[in-house]
């Protein structure tokens, strides 16, 4: 079963900020026990929004509308993802709740998310 863990974006990954050595260090250690258990697929960051677009299909027949970035509402980016490949549900809640947080604690979420 392929899972998703999605990293919220926060106003530090919006700025550009990379995290500290000692959160890298700990994303680093979790991606290892990933690929270690032979469940990692794929690991990625993303830009921040200043460097991305939105592509809006507003009616049906018209041209879609592009709006270039940045976007303001933070709690709704996303700043990265996991694929991860497991066996259950509750596996990827496993591995979820092993994750560190690479902005810092309390500045953002995980979102686990099923692949179809």
């Amino acid at each position: 079963m392929l899972f998703m863990l999605i990293v919220k974006a926060s106003k530090n990954s919006e700025t550009g900020n990379r995290p500290n050595p000692e959160l890298n260090q700990a994303m680093d250690r979790f991606n290892e026990e990933l690929i270690k258990a032979d469940v990692r697929v794929m690991a990625k960051g993303l830009h921040p929004s200043s460097n991305g677009m939105r592509i809006s299909f507003t009616k049906p027949g018209e041209k879609p509308v592009i709006t270039d970035g940045p976007f303001t509402e933070t709690k709704e980016l996303i700043a990265g993802f996991i694929l991860i490949d497991v066996a259950s549900k509750e596996e990827a809640i496993e591995w979820a709740l092993k994750m560190p947080y690479p902005q810092g604690y309390g500045e953002g979420q995980i979102e686990l998310r099923q692949v179809y």
